[in-house]
């Protein structure tokens, strides 16, 4: 309970406070805030990995009842995520926000937004009364908003804002209706309702129940159909922000299922094969839309949307094990979930925070405008190569580990299952396959555009590298992100209590730390330091044998043609051109062609735009539709005063004589009765 009183205080002085130093603090202050609330929220997160649940008890209101404060074992991993994330972002954050100490009055806003917004994600993962975990909802909805919309003055960030908005109400909806349903039968805002309604009824039940939960946490999480508000979102939020959103604010979806899975009971088997189809889904197609965008922040929204479909899939193998009462299988889909879960907060964020280094540089999110800075930006280039290495899940980087065990996983499906679940697993060992071959392709063009050959525009000023404030949490991430590669059975050990909660029956003492995967874990390891070790010896030798030798600076080979003309290197576009002719029919893809004719042709050119066809049929057609509806009463607006004093006539009468027309009608009825 002190814990939890320090916090309220700590976050309460700090928003209390912002408004009131001077702007040269405003940033301290809410750097120290968050660490602060970080360090207090994780004693008893850290307690809970290691199996010391606690659970505080608030008065709450006649409304609410008493308000539960649970800390278990799948809260504290979140929690732990959350926190990481928020302190790089806050330390990153306070450098990138520097050349925007002008905007006093918004700078304030964006801090408190920034405190506030931590404060709601941690206090979602442990509230566990519907009405307070739904307050906590909103705060983190309206919080992100607020930060989402910093440069406001742009047409297309207010557009992303209120898109974000509007969508993340529409999952507080069905959010609501999935609490208010049990709240009516159980007559309890307690958590444990949801599980005791669940259990004294039947499992269609329980999976329509899930359902409804499902879809709001699938809309905050990112999974394809409810994807939409993501790539508008990333690209207008400031980078650090971004970096946060993708971190960690789409996977408080995933928490979000993942808790009602435990609450819930339900035909596991077959909420895992609707899980896996959607997650397969939203993994293929989104790195298929990532590979053809040209900003470069968009492109790592879409990669967003492909992680959470590889998280999706962890979580389906794990609910197929739950009805198989396979333990085996539980333990490494949910392991690969909750562990990709923190792999993709670090890469994901390591990226977000390059690609902010990238448009202070440059003033441009445009691919095609990049090119030639290693040069100029050799931190910043190495750094968003190791996180494009992980994000593609290549070893020895955090990304393959979590992968390795959600592959392993489907192997271990493939053997003693029915047919279906054969028939499921081979969709998905091929469909994780494809989405790691073309995550691959995609991040090879963002890295080798942007950062090898020779610049494509002339800016205005050089680009320089960022300055060690931004640099020195990139490499804390990257540190971490390889304590995973190197370490990977630590980390599968710390999840055993997360995993535990999912199994029902134990038996023997279940440890997923001695699984045949868990070894397999440890040698991954020892051979990641080996190659890291061989790696950096031959790097060392090479070093010693040419420190002595002067070394030449020619032209680099130009295949027989030597014009120094950047038109003569690849573009982002016509890296993946045979690709986008392959994804045509799945893709809407926009052309404008500019084509060369005559002896002595003028200039020439190509652009393509590409568009989301789930945008396109599910809020687009529907959209316009409704306004066809709408433009038929255009004729009510005819400007002419006699019609709207009409109108109103006609609606004081509607309103004065519909209740004296009921009581006429409920008199006439009673008299009637009588007869």
């Amino acid at each position: 309970m002190t814990i939890i009183a320090a916090f309220i205080v700590i976050v309460f002085f700090t928003v209390a406070f912002i408004p009131f130093v001077n702007v040269q603090w405003k940033g301290i202050i809410t750097v120290m805030g968050v660490v602060i609330v970080a360090l207090l929220s994780s004693i008893p997160a850290l307690k809970a990995l290691a199996g010391q649940d606690s659970e505080y008890l608030f008065r709450g209101s006649l409304v609410t009842g008493k308000i539960p404060v649970r800390f278990d074992a799948l809260s504290g991993w979140f929690i732990l995520v959350i926190n990481f994330t928020f302190i790089t972002g806050a330390f990153y954050g306070l450098q990138y926000m520097k050349p925007y100490r002008s905007q006093r009055a918004n700078l304030s806003l964006h801090c408190i937004s920034f405190m506030l917004l931590q404060a709601g994600l941690l206090g979602i993962c442990v509230l566990q009364n519907s009405i307070a975990f739904l307050i906590a909802w909103e705060v983190m909805a309206l919080t992100s908003f607020i930060l989402i919309i910093f440069e406001h003055r742009k047409m297309e960030t207010i557009n992303a804002g209120i898109n974000f908005l509007i969508q993340s109400h529409v999952c507080i909806m069905f959010l609501t209706l999935g609490f208010i349903w049990v709240a009516l039968k159980m007559n309890s805002y307690d958590f444990k309702a949801i599980a005791l309604f669940s259990a004294s009824n039947s499992l269609l039940t329980g999976i329509a129940l899930f359902m409804c939960f499902f879809v709001g946490f699938a809309i905050k999480a990112g999974f394809v159909p409810f994807h939409t508000w993501l790539p508008y979102a990333h690209p207008a939020a400031p980078s650090h922000i971004s970096g946060i959103m993708s971190g960690v604010i789409i996977k408080i979806g995933i928490y979000g299922i993942l808790r009602m899975l435990l609450l819930i009971r339900s035909d596991y088997l077959v909420i895992g094969y609707v899980i896996l189809i959607i997650s397969l889904l939203s993994g293929i197609y989104g790195v298929m839309l990532a590979i053809v965008q040209h900003n470069l922040k968009r492109l790592l929204a879409y990669h967003s949307i492909e992680n959470i479909g590889i998280i999706g899939m962890g979580i389906g193998l794990g609910c197929i094990g739950m009805g198989q009462g396979n333990n085996l299988l539980i333990v490494l889909g949910f392991a690969g979930a909750l562990l990709h879960t923190l792999n993709h907060s670090l890469f994901k964020s390591l990226l977000f925070y390059g690609a902010g280094n990238v448009y202070q540089a440059t003033h441009t999110m445009d691919i095609e405008k990049l090119g030639g800075l290693s040069k100029r930006m050799p931190h910043t280039a190495i750094l968003f190569l190791i996180g494009s290495l992980a994000i593609c899940g290549l070893p020895p980087f955090n990304g393959f580990i979590s992968e390795f065990l959600i592959y392993n996983g489907m192997f271990t499906g493939l053997h003693g299952g029915d047919k279906t679940l054969v028939s499921f697993i081979v969709f998905g060992l091929f469909g994780l396959a494809l989405i790691g071959g073309l995550a691959l392709l995609c991040f090879t063009k963002a890295t080798g555009t942007i950062f090898l050959g020779i610049p494509r525009h002339n800016f205005h000023h050089l680009p320089g590298e960022a300055v060690w404030g931004k640099l020195i949490p990139m490499y804390a991430v990257v540190v971490l992100i390889a304590a995973i590669g190197l370490f990977p059975k630590g980390f599968m050990m710390a999840l055993s209590k997360p995993i535990g909660l999912f199994i029902y029956n134990p038996g023997n003492n279940f440890q997923p730390g001695k699984l045949p995967a868990a070894e397999a874990l440890f040698m991954i390891g020892i051979c990641s330091a080996g190659f890291l070790l061989l790696a950096g010896l031959i790097y060392l030798i090479k070093s010693r044998v040419t420190m002595r030798k002067p070394q030449p600076v020619n032209a680099t080979w130009g295949c027989g043609y030597t014009g120094a003309t950047e038109k003569m290197q690849y573009t982002a576009s016509s890296f993946i051109r045979a690709y986008r002719k392959l994804a045509e029919p799945v893709l809407s893809i926009r052309k404008k062609k500019k084509e060369i004719q005559g002896v002595f042709p003028a200039a020439g050119g190509q652009e393509t735009h590409p568009y989301d066809k789930t945008e396109e049929w599910l809020i687009d057609y529907p959209l316009q539709q409704l306004k066809k509806f709408f433009n038929r009463f255009t004729f009510l607006q005819n400007g002419n005063m006699q019609f709207y004093i009409l109108y109103g006539l006609v609606f004081i009468t509607l309103v004065l004589g519909i209740p004296f027309a009921f009581e006429y009608i409920k008199s006439l009825l009673n008299f009637l009765n009588k007869l």
